[in-house]
């Protein structure tokens, strides 16, 4: 059985701790690589590296997931730091929407996970929402909400019924991307899905996040499509 080789984009930290140990590291919540796993894939974690390999790296994968994590930087969508954003991660910016840019030239398939939907945004010319509220829980404690699915969409044929997700973020989709559908709502307005349906593979992006959960769809949908 052919078990698709699926990226993970990951976190770069200055100074993670484990053991007697506290180095740079790159870091990635087990979820993530638990949830490919379990739906027949298998994981490669992803670390910053020159946006210049972005097209030979994805070239190597059968589908990428662009992980949850910081805020995206405003220049990024043309817009001024608004007091409550968070510092940027420039080389995980600039890494990430390299990878977005390669699996949308190679029909790759791509899921983006909370950053990773407001990259998929920022990747299209959209903007970003930069502070809402009620969409996380205390700092580290994820929160719940139901989104609904939008009819007709992929995710939907995923998810076919409104659903109760973990979610931290503050940020969300302002001003959507060209080419981008919106493909889930939570109940206060805030976009929770989009995806591409004129996309030459998959492409798909969620608000919340999966990986904390204990619902595999999201991901399985992932690893089907990159399983072919």
């Amino acid at each position: 059985m052919h078990r698709p080789l699926i990226g993970i984009s990951t976190y770069l930290e200055d100074a993670a701790r484990w053991g007697v140990w506290t180095q740079p590291a790159a870091v990635l919540p087990a979820g993530y690589h638990r949830h490919v796993q379990r739906a027949g894939g298998i994981a490669a974690l992803l670390p910053p590296d020159a946006p210049g390999t972005a097209a030979a790296t994805v070239a190597r994968l059968d589908g990428l997931v662009i992980a949850g994590g910081a805020d995206v930087a405003p220049e990024r969508y043309g817009a001024a730091p608004d007091p409550r954003t968070g510092p940027p991660a420039p080389a995980r910016d600039a890494w990430e929407l390299a990878l977005i840019d390669a699996a949308s030239a190679a029909g790759v398939p791509l899921l983006g996970i909370c950053r990773g939907l407001q990259l998929l945004n920022v990747a299209r010319g959209g903007t970003l929402v930069q502070h809402l509220d009620g969409h996380n829980g205390p700092p580290g404690t994820f929160a719940r909400h139901t989104v609904t699915p939008v009819g007709g969409t992929a995710l939907a044929a995923v998810l076919p019924a409104a659903v109760s997700v973990p979610t931290y973020h503050h940020q969300a989709v302002d001003r959507l991307g060209h080419g981008l559908r919106v493909s889930a709502y939570a109940a206060d307005g805030t976009v929770e899905a989009v995806e591409d349906p004129d996309a030459a593979a998959f492409t798909l992006a969620v608000q919340w996040h999966p990986e904390a959960g204990d619902d595999p769809r999201v991901v399985a949908a992932l690893v089907a499509a990159a399983g072919g």
